[in-house]
């Protein structure tokens, strides 16, 4: 079978990934309304092409805190790649530097941060960070992030609780006896989300900020209010998110809750996307509503299913190429020329 755009790695996937380990990958929260709609919402938006403006030469670099990638799109942080592939998130890493993308490291990875580093020196990588009750713990991955050369810290800060994901619930989840959190090996007795600190507020931005040199991107704003917040709190970048829609279901579409974060920032600090993202299309969409970059998580997923780090390249390959095609017929010839003029927001 050609694999010729996201949906097909979503196929393969769904046929021949086991059950439990598909279902816990695809799960959204109560009735998945909002992780469905993270997709749907992108299918209102209608491009404003302009024509005859010279696309001979395409130039879709961009830059995340002022490190270069090929093109806007990075990895999103997800747990349990060994669920997808033997390998798991050494394969991922290795797609990411081969496509000279940022790959954000899930705190939840079955491979450790050393693992990951060693399977592809050199990548570009931010760690994702959840903060538990037993500060001590989230203290010392952090310090090993940085010491192993991650360049960015993400704080997922829509979990103080999980989400009621229902088929997770059916299914008893829970991860192979082979697999591991390898990064919290030792750190507690039992590992389960009930460690999670839901006392987290505002303040602890400065106690991360104590604790390392990297800057600090908050992932989980869907609100002004919020955005707000995290520019007062002197963050350097958001991710736009809802946990694919995992967390609070009846929340709003990421791309539909995008341009409310960018007005409210100002410019003051980089937004980046997750949620929904299927097309170079898409990507083209939510840049031109202000992200400066989007991350995928569930098709990075499907593409490991299918053949590993391979498979990964792939997924990010027909990305890239859409986004390309996408960004000549909009009659656009670098990421720069990219703006709000380039969609309808009447049907936002």
């Amino acid at each position: 079978m050609a694999m010729v755009c996201l949906s097909d790695f979503e196929a393969y996937a769904k046929k021949y990934l086991p059950k439990i380990a598909w279902d816990f990958f695809a799960a959204g929260a109560d009735d998945c309304s909002t992780r469905d709609e993270n997709i749907l919402a992108y299918k209102r938006i209608r491009f404003r092409p302009r024509i005859l403006r010279d696309v001979s030469m395409l130039d879709i670099r961009t830059k995340l805190l002022g490190t270069e990638i090929s093109f806007p799109v990075g990895i999103a942080p997800t747990g349990f790649h060994q669920l997808a592939w033997p390998d798991g998130e050494k394969s991922t890493a290795r797609a990411a530097k081969a496509m000279d993308i940022c790959y954000i490291a899930s705190t939840y990875s079955t491979c450790t941060l050393e693992e990951i580093s060693a399977a592809a020196p050199g990548g570009f990588r931010w760690f994702q960070l959840y903060t538990y009750r037993n500060r001590a713990v989230s203290q010392r991955l952090v310090q090993r992030a940085e010491a192993l050369g991650f360049q960015g810290l993400v704080l997922t800060a829509d979990l103080p609780y999980t989400g009621k994901r229902r088929d997770d619930v059916r299914n008893g989840f829970r991860l192979p006896p082979h697999m591991k959190l390898k990064n919290l090996e030792g750190a507690f007795e039992v590992c389960t989300m009930s460690l999670l600190d839901p006392s987290v507020t505002w303040n602890d931005i400065y106690w991360l900020r104590s604790l390392t040199h990297l800057p600090i991107i908050i992932k989980g704003i869907l609100t002004k209010e919020d955005a707000e917040l995290a520019v007062r709190h002197g963050v350097q970048g958001i991710v736009v998110s809802n946990h694919g829609g995992r967390q609070l279901d009846g929340g709003p579409a990421t791309v539909d809750a995008l341009a409310e974060v960018v007005e409210a920032v100002q410019g003051r600090v980089e937004v980046y996307l997750d949620g929904g993202i299927r097309k170079g299309s898409d990507v083209l969409k939510a840049l031109a509503l202000g992200a400066k970059c989007v991350f995928v998580g569930r098709p990075a997923l499907w593409g490991l299913a299918y053949r590993g780090e391979e498979g990964l390249q792939d997924v990010l390959r027909i990305l890239q190429d859409e986004f390309r095609l996408s960004m000549a017929l909009a009659g656009c010839a670098s990421v720069s020329e990219i703006g709000r003029h380039l969609v309808q927001l009447s049907r936002l």
